[in-house]
């Protein structure tokens, strides 16, 4: 599985949807799903767009998670 880092990266970055949104060119509604934790698929245009706003490197955005580790941060939050 894989999980998006965009959001904690973003708040590192003190930026929001909008402002990501401008920045890049992309749609407030595409930012948000690239943020989503269960991302089925994305651009790589996209994620560099996001990633080169971000100042951060493309693989940095998301990271792969086993089945167990998903099952166990799910969890944590029930």
């Amino acid at each position: 599985m894989i999980s998006s880092n965009i959001t904690m990266i973003m708040e590192t970055n003190n930026k929001s949807i909008r402002s990501l949104a401008k920045e890049t060119g992309l749609a407030t509604l595409t930012i948000t799903r690239a943020r989503d934790a269960r991302i089925v698929e994305c651009r790589l245009s996209t994620l560099a767009a996001i990633a080169k706003a971000l100042g951060c490197a493309t693989k940095d955005l998301y990271r792969e998670e086993s089945e167990h580790t998903m099952r166990t941060s799910l969890t944590e939050f029930t």
